[in-house]
């Protein structure tokens, strides 16, 4: 099968790990043009080109797919497939059209539920018990073509965007290959019309805690935003990142201390497991609460 590659961030290197080491030819990967991080600020390319460069792949990242040049170009490579995994731009019909089996996109959710660019995030700040991964045959609308594979997994109690992140780009890898390796068998099922959400782009904005919620919703917008972009609160004039929480016994004062890290909200409490300060790494609580000194209250 030869096949377009086309995606960004990391969730999407274990696919094109997965297609190359079941033979498959890669006849391009196409990326997000390298953007500038780190302190120096200079351009980094984004995982995918960094991983399809060490397999030796061929490499595209044109700013736009809009322009006859880049349509061109991209029926010109003559593909079977294209396979998209959160690529990051909206890609035109001739593109859609271009490949022999179309294009199918790994999503991270159970469609119709949690269409958009945030479905991880917002499964676990929803308190969803399940998720999963739907191969989609792409079309012109926002993530509404038909279903041709899906498998589902249940949220861990404790789970965070992190850890399912991990799970279901090994899953979606999976499942596209076997998607692959079946273009023209596959049976498209419509997405029912009902059960319709959108998981909307995460807004740093929604970031702080507000300890006036109910515990379990606490617990799941911290576990929801971990670990990026990191819900917050603020503890004796800096930005304590919350990574890992559960739900524990007690209450009081939304925002009290109880006992440790673990902190009353509008009803129950809940329990930070992991931390991070500004410009330190990751620590568990007890690490934490060495070197850090609590107020009565946070988030005042």
């Amino acid at each position: 099968m030869r096949i377009i590659f086309m995606g960004t961030p990391d969730f999407s290197v274990p696919a094109l790990e997965a297609l190359h080491a079941a033979g498959h030819e890669i006849a391009c990967v196409y990326t997000q043009p390298p953007r500038p991080a780190g302190r120096g600020k200079k351009d980094r390319p984004s995982p995918v080109q960094a991983r399809a460069e060490a397999l030796g792949l061929p490499v595209r990242h044109p700013a736009r797919l809009k322009g006859a040049e880049e349509q061109e170009a991209f029926a010109a490579l003559e593909a079977d497939l294209a396979v998209v995994v959160a690529y990051g731009l909206i890609l035109p019909q001739p593109v859609l059209d271009a490949p022999r089996f179309g294009c199918m996109n790994i999503h991270a959710s159970l469609l119709p539920r949690w269409r958009g660019a945030a479905p991880i995030h917002r499964a676990v700040m929803a308190g969803d018990a399940e998720t999963g991964v739907c191969i989609m045959q792409m079309e012109a609308g926002l993530d509404t073509g038909p279903v041709l594979l899906r498998e589902s997994i249940a949220i861990g109690a404790e789970e965070t965007t992190g850890d399912l992140h991990d799970r279901l780009s090994e899953m979606g890898a999976r499942l596209i290959t076997t998607a692959a390796e079946r273009a023209g068998a596959l049976e498209p099922m419509p997405q029912p019309e009902t059960g319709v959400t959108y998981a909307e782009k995460i807004d740093k904005a929604e970031a702080r805690v507000d300890w006036s919620r109910p515990a379990e919703e606490v617990d799941r917008h911290i576990r929801g935003l971990s670990p990026f972009p990191g819900a917050w609160t603020e503890v004796a004039g800096e930005r304590l990142k919350l990574l890992r929480s559960r739900t524990a016994p007690g209450s009081g004062t939304p925002g009290e201390v109880r006992t440790g890290l673990t902190i009353a909200c509008g009803s129950g409490a809940v329990e930070i497991t992991q931390a991070q300060r500004p410009g330190k790494r990751p620590m568990q609580a007890a690490e934490l609460l060495r070197g850090l000194t609590l107020p009565g209250r946070l988030g005042t």
